[in-house]
């Protein structure tokens, strides 16, 4: 019997394969896969949808998925809150640190003008 798994293949196999990955705004999870992973109640997913906090794709059939990114989202939440933040103190805090975030990619690009002697 063979065991499970095996070693992958080198990166210089002929035997190699590249495998197109969805990136992390790719909406392929339900909200009870996304319970799952986070081990939280679907109930609380399904309510930030309603209150406007994350917004996640809808299938053909109108149910919810959510990307990677929604997932890191709501499990930045959930810590936040976890430490004692309220939802929309949570929220703020989140958009503060993207704020800060562009603007430091903002100051890194732009160069420092020289200072007049």
């Amino acid at each position: 019997m063979r065991p499970m798994g095996g070693a992958a293949p080198s990166d210089t196999s002929r035997a190699r394969r590249t495998v197109d990955l969805p990136d992390d705004t790719v909406p392929l999870f339900t909200v009870g896969q996304a319970a799952q992973m986070l081990d939280m109640q679907p109930a609380f997913i399904r309510r930030l949808d309603t209150q406007g906090v994350v917004i996640p794709a809808r299938s053909a059939g109108g149910q919810r998925r959510y990307s990677r990114h929604e997932i890191d989202h709501i499990a930045t939440l959930a810590g936040l809150m976890s430490e004692g933040m309220t939802l929309a103190g949570a929220q703020r805090i989140i958009e503060l640190e993207n704020e800060i975030a562009d603007l430091r990619r903002q100051l890194a690009i732009r160069p420092i003008p020289a200072i007049a002697r």
